[in-house]
């Protein structure tokens, strides 16, 4: 007996529940940017921050996946408003090096804090090699999204005919 049609509805399964995700997440974030008077894309210029600690303007455009002369206009709004801090590299006066204001970072946990008490509980059920998959699991996706990325802004033509 061949396990094909199973294993093709279980990835099936796997995929929908992956947009279906997707989706919810797109949600959320917009919902707590909106409670946090921000845009979804100052919003994911703040977790970047939060993540990698400061980073180029260029750096931020080519993670939020916006020009140059949006995040410029970001960067100044999310500075007016005291969540970053921008100065000249002192290597390279040309380059501005953008960082999240410590002071800030409670206030856009805050919102998290739920979701993530959630999370955290969800996980506890599972065993050290279910998350290690997962982990796995999402570490690829990290990698196909970013090709996929660098494929739609090259304008890769395969994509377009395909």
């Amino acid at each position: 007996m061949s396990h094909q049609p199973a294993r093709a509805s279980v990835i099936d399964d796997l995929m929908r529940a992956g947009r279906e995700t997707s989706r919810l997440s797109m949600v959320f974030r917009y919902a707590i940017a909106e409670r946090l008077g921000l845009t979804v894309s100052d919003l994911e210029c703040l977790d970047y921050l939060a993540d990698v600690g400061s980073a180029s303007a260029g750096q931020v455009a080519e993670r939020t996946n916006l020009t140059t002369g949006a995040v410029t206009s970001m960067l100044r709004r999310l500075q007016q408003a005291g969540y970053v801090t921008a100065e000249r590299d002192p290597a390279d006066r040309r380059r501005l090096i953008v960082a999240l204001r410590p002071e800030r970072m409670a206030e856009l946990q805050r919102p998290y804090e739920r979701f993530a008490e959630r999370a955290e509980r969800l996980v506890e059920g599972y065993s050290v090699e279910e998350v290690t998959l997962l982990v796995r699991h999402y570490d690829r996706m990290q990698a196909m999204y970013l090709a996929e990325l660098d494929s739609l802004r090259g304008g890769d033509t395969a994509q377009r005919t395909a």
